[in-house]
């Protein structure tokens, strides 16, 4: 056996065994059962009842027991809590009948939020298509393998240790009150309160993780780190291995997408900066502009210096030179797709039907999207001469992109001009990338996620009308800049510390998600080269990498 092949061996060894070293202490603290804990409820029996019944406005049912008699409000507090318990006292019947009302609207939003992740899981069919669609013929087998094995091999990452990281915390400043609170995730293992960094919860979904309303979390939440992998796809494909491809889905699903998660929807340091430095609702992204997107987009912009542009991509000059899309019936349709599965991944981060905000949100995400496809289109059409439908259809996807983050806090007129935006950023990111800085990006995924996806959370500041949001991430749940109700609030109508958020948290996401992914993948790399051979990639990465062409009657035909 030759030394390069022993020094390989060893070095995935070593890897290994680090891996194993930092798991198992974090999955056996993260799973211990602690007395103090809630305990789950896998079968769903005692999950929602008369705590779980709020009104329109957000007004539970059940009035809670006081416990700081200094507080300004003790006495109104304390006098509603007695007049209810009086009140359940004489009608103990009607108590009985709110728990029944309560499980069922659990269930209800139990329902919605399962049927929207299974949108949003039909969205990898989009995915594929449109990225197989993107590429050069000879490698149409190689991007669907590679989109394939993406869902398998992140969804694997993220039920071992990604959702614990995530979601292992919420129950402490994000409880998701529609699916019951989840109460049992109630522990970050990095941070405390207000500064949580890392959820500490659910590893393996055992312990507190296994429990009906967490599944059902689970189930949502990771269809949407999934798209994260997916956007990789499209800005490393024609020159990956398949090895070190998936090296990266469990580095993204198992780390890097779950820790930014946890900053903002799980409760952590991020979500919290409204309550601890003033800034607006603290930083808000409602279904993943950032979240999802930049983090998919910026992890696949490092990824893709790292391994440089695809061999005959730049002449001697250094002039880009075009690879055709070779199937785009598969473009189009992929769109359309993805289009599709967006209906559940914007309106369904209510995680609640009973939060009618999802007809808005809806609307709002239809507009965006053809807002941008309209303004690609016509965009390339005065830079060149001629509309292209492949840019077309990434300016649909930059107008769903840039809508996903303020899709509930704002109007269908802004949703227009958010769209509109989105569809000239995306194309003068692929500009910027294939001419400038010299970014081979096949299919334009970092401009469609990783640039419209910062705008998305910047337009939220801007464009945030203040209607939806009241007491979001714990700021202002009775009143808001002077107004009762006033929800999550923008630049142009009044709060420029919302805005400072955005900017501020978007950045962050940029930074994080592009600087770790590039380190990382820059010592990966120099101890295992993540690129293919100069012969397989001229060949075609179909049967070198895979042993089987996608379109197999090319070769029969050849050699007749």
């Amino acid at each position: 056996m030759n030394d390069s092949i022993l020094k390989a061996r060893r070095g995935r060894s070593t890897w290994t065994l680090l891996a194993l070293a930092l798991l198992v202490p974090i999955v056996m603290h993260g799973g211990a059962a602690r007395a103090d804990e809630p305990k789950p409820d896998p079968a769903g029996i005692a999950t929602g009842d008369r705590t779980s019944i709020y009104d329109a406005g957000g007004n539970p049912f059940v009035a809670a027991e006081p416990t700081e008699p200094k507080a300004d409000d003790y006495a109104d507090k304390k006098k509603a809590f007695d007049e209810y318990t009086a009140a359940a006292d004489k009608e103990p019947l009607a108590v009985k009948l709110a728990d029944s009302v309560g499980h069922i609207r659990v269930a209800t939003n139990f329902a919605w939020t399962l049927n929207t992740g299974y949108l949003v899981l039909f969205m990898q069919a989009g995915f594929a298509l449109l990225t197989c669609g993107l590429v050069r013929k000879k490698n149409a087998g190689h991007l669907m393998m590679l989109n394939f094995a993406a869902y398998v091999f992140a969804f694997l990452a993220y039920y071992a240790i990604g959702f614990a990281f995530q979601f292992g915390a919420v129950a402490v400043n994000a409880a998701p009150l529609n699916l019951g609170g989840t109460p049992t995730l109630n522990h970050f293992a990095i941070g405390d309160g207000a500064w949580g960094f890392l959820g500490g919860n659910g590893f393996f979904l055992s312990g507190a993780g296994y429990d009906a309303g967490v599944n059902t979390l689970m189930m949502f939440e990771v269809v949407f780190m999934e798209t994260a992998g997916y956007i990789i796809v499209g800005a490393i494909c024609e020159r990956i291995t398949f090895g070190a491809f998936l090296l990266c889905e469990l580095f993204l699903g198992g780390i890097l997408y779950p820790i930014f998660g946890c900053w903002v929807w799980g409760g952590g340091w991020m979500s919290q900066w409204g309550s601890t430095f003033g800034l607006g609702h603290g930083y808000c992204d409602f279904a993943g502009s950032t979240v999802v997107h930049a983090v998919g987009g910026f992890c696949a912009m490092a990824l893709a210096i790292v391994l440089g542009p695809r061999t005959g991509k730049y002449d001697a000059h250094g002039k880009p030179r075009p690879f055709p899309a070779h199937n785009i019936p598969f473009v189009v349709t992929g769109t359309f797709i993805l289009l599709f599965g967006w209906m559940g991944f914007n309106p369904g981060s209510t995680l609640g039907a009973t939060d009618l905000r999802i007809s808005v949100i809806a609307v709002n995400t239809n507009l965006a999207a053809c807002a941008g496809a309209a303004s690609a289109l016509l965009t390339w059409y005065l830079m060149f001469g001629k509309p292209d439908v492949s840019m077309a259809c990434n300016g649909m996807l930059a107008g769903l992109v840039a809508i996903t983050a303020p899709c509930a806090f704002v109007g269908p007129n802004s949703a227009v001009v958010i769209g509109l935006i989105a569809g000239v950023i995306v194309c003068l990111g692929v500009l910027l990338n294939e001419r400038i800085l010299k970014i081979d990006d096949p299919c334009g995924a970092i401009s469609v996620h990783g640039y419209c996806g910062w705008f998305g959370a910047v337009a939220l500041g801007i464009f945030a009308d203040g209607t939806y949001g009241a007491g979001w991430n714990g700021v202002g749940a009775t009143t808001y800049l002077g107004t009762a109700g006033q929800g999550v609030t923008g630049l142009l109508y009044g709060d420029s510390s919302q805005f400072i958020c955005q900017l501020i948290g978007a950045t962050t996401c940029f930074a994080w998600a592009f600087g770790v992914t590039f380190v990382v993948f820059k010592i990966v790399n120099a101890v295992y080269r993540m690129r293919v051979s100069e012969e397989a990639e001229l060949e075609g990465l179909d049967v070198p990498e895979f042993g089987m062409p996608a379109y197999p009657e090319d070769a029969i035909a050849a050699h007749m």
